[in-house]
């Protein structure tokens, strides 16, 4: 179990102060603005973005967080790597919100982020790999692992009766690892898993995984891929070839534009998303409103507002940007004691730090950090009404 790492304990050549300039100091944030999941990420910048704006002139003596984009690509390990090196050798970010993708926030935490002592908050990667790794206190997550997400999605088809899958995942740690713990809970819930079988991302042709599926028995098909795609490739095929026509999907699957792709035939897909229908989720739709940003409730929006506000309040609650001072104080703005504070409230949250006081961040999606820095977390149970994805619950 990765051990929380206090500042003191961290070599200050490694850390440094981040070049924090004047009254911007800059903060990265990475993520798959290319790539397959690409219709979803510029919504998750512009919320993390939108706490940034929110404190604008107000963090320790008058300085304004600033946002430096770079690109993990989602699936190129080494694109990221270096994205990620740019951000904090060249940028001088004080941290960083991301990476999105389970597989390049592992190598970024692994190869840059821990190394250089840069706290990581990602909004997204929900490998239940990523619980373990060896991060020295510095990489956080604001989604909850998919080892709840398996649990969930298996009590979801449970109370539904549907007792026999087949399964299709990306071929990558969030696929494997989602797989992996939707499956166990499956058949300990009494759930047949008629075929698990992995497919690759950027193929023109999915006849033949699915035909694969399809042989296997399964009525449902569970699609653990991404919404721009191998996973809408499998969905497509699935139709067109009439191997498949019921489909149940993770939160990879989750976004707008699957179902303007896909059209009609998704009607009644069931899925799973990390969120809640908290006071907080509630204030950050008219928050995000207010502040003008397209959408207000889109996949990992809350999760990407909170990443960064995290960070800021830690900032504040450190008195530094001094990087490792920010590490050492994400843990005791995230969780009790303190006010709670929701979205629209940082301005107040950064007062009473500013006094002396605790916080207690709440934020959209209900954030309370177990002992390894992940968000404990709750999911959505929507249903594809009305070519939406509509919310039937939250568990």
């Amino acid at each position: 179990m990765k051990k929380l790492l206090l500042a003191s304990t961290i070599l200050a050549g490694l850390t440094g102060a981040a070049f924090a300039d004047g009254h911007e100091v800059k903060m990265g944030v990475i993520l798959g603005f290319t790539g397959p999941i690409e219709s979803l990420t510029p919504d998750m910048a512009a919320a993390a973005e939108l706490a940034m704006k929110e404190t604008a002139g107000k963090v320790l003596d008058g300085k304004t967080v600033v946002a430096v984009r770079a690109d993990s690509t989602c699936t190129d390990a080494a694109a990221a790597t270096a994205a990620a090196e740019r951000l904090i050798t060249a940028e001088g970010v004080v941290g960083i919100m991301g990476a999105d993708c389970s597989g390049v926030t592992t190598a970024i935490a692994n190869n840059v982020g821990v190394p250089n002592g840069v706290t990581m908050v990602s909004p997204s990667a929900t490998s239940p790999a990523l619980t373990t790794i060896e991060d020295k206190g510095f990489f956080f997550r604001t989604a909850p692992s998919d080892a709840r997400q398996g649990q969930v999605l298996a009590d979801v088809l449970k109370d539904k009766g549907i007792t026999k899958v087949a399964v299709t995942y990306t071929n990558n740690d969030y696929g494997k690892g989602l797989a992996e713990a939707f499956g166990a809970a499956f058949k300990a819930n009494g759930g047949e898993i008629a075929i698990s079988a992995a497919h690759e991302d950027g193929k023109a042709d999915y006849s033949a995984e699915v035909g694969a599926l399809s042989a296997a028995g399964a009525e449902h098909l569970a699609v653990f891929g991404y919404v721009d795609q191998g996973g809408k490739g499998i969905i497509q095929t699935s139709l067109d070839t009439g191997a498949f026509d019921k489909f149940i999907l993770a939160d990879g699957m989750i976004g707008e534009s699957l179902i303007k792709a896909i059209g009609k035939d998704l009607e009644g897909t069931i899925g799973t998303l990390p969120g809640s229908e908290s006071a907080g989720a509630a204030k950050f739709k008219e928050v995000a409103t207010a502040g003008g940003l397209a959408k207000n409730d889109g996949p990992f929006m809350p999760e990407s507002y909170d990443a960064a506000a995290l960070m800021i309040l830690a900032m504040q609650a450190a008195k530094s940007t001094d990087r490792a001072a920010i590490q050492s104080k994400m843990m005791d703005v995230a969780n009790a004691p303190g006010e709670k504070i929701l979205p629209g409230e940082l301005a107040k949250a950064l007062e009473i730090l500013k006094s002396g006081g605790q916080v207690d961040y709440e934020g959209a999606s209900n954030v309370t950090m177990t002992e390894v820095g992940e968000a404990a977390g709750s999911y959505k149970e929507l249903v594809v009404k009305d070519g939406k994805f509509a919310t039937v619950k939250v568990r």
